[in-house]
């Protein structure tokens, strides 16, 4: 997946916005205001993604040589993808649209009412 191909899918989740508040290569994506993806610009081919504990660590011991603690993120709720080596796209989508939903879980109960369209 290349970097226009990212920016398109994480825009096509509800109330999603982009921007750079770290730094003007920093690309992060939001739901709600808070992060849930990011990438380098200078550095595209990798990703930050948020990811459920038990599952971060499975995920680093299965793809040893694409997943990695988070890199300057909580190592136990994020995780680094290096795209195009272990991972196709269809499974990097899945771990995006997992991060998603986990940040949506932790909005207040009105916020995911509203994303979810009831």
């Amino acid at each position: 997946m290349n970097i226009e191909e990212l920016r398109e899918y994480a825009l096509s989740f509800k109330s999603t916005s982009e921007g750079f508040p770290f730094d003007e290569t920093t690309l992060v994506f939001k739901v709600a205001g808070k992060m849930f993806l990011l990438t380098d610009l200078e550095e595209s081919d990798r990703v930050n993604v948020k990811c459920r504990p038990e599952l971060a660590e499975e995920l680093r011991e299965r793809y040893s040589q694409t997943v990695f603690p988070g890199y300057h993120m909580s190592k136990t709720h994020w995780n680094t993808v290096i795209m195009d080596r272990e991972v196709n796209d269809d499974l990097l989508k899945e771990w995006i649209e997992e991060s998603y939903h986990l940040v949506v879980a932790t909005l207040p109960k009105k916020v995911q009412k509203e994303l979810k369209g009831n």
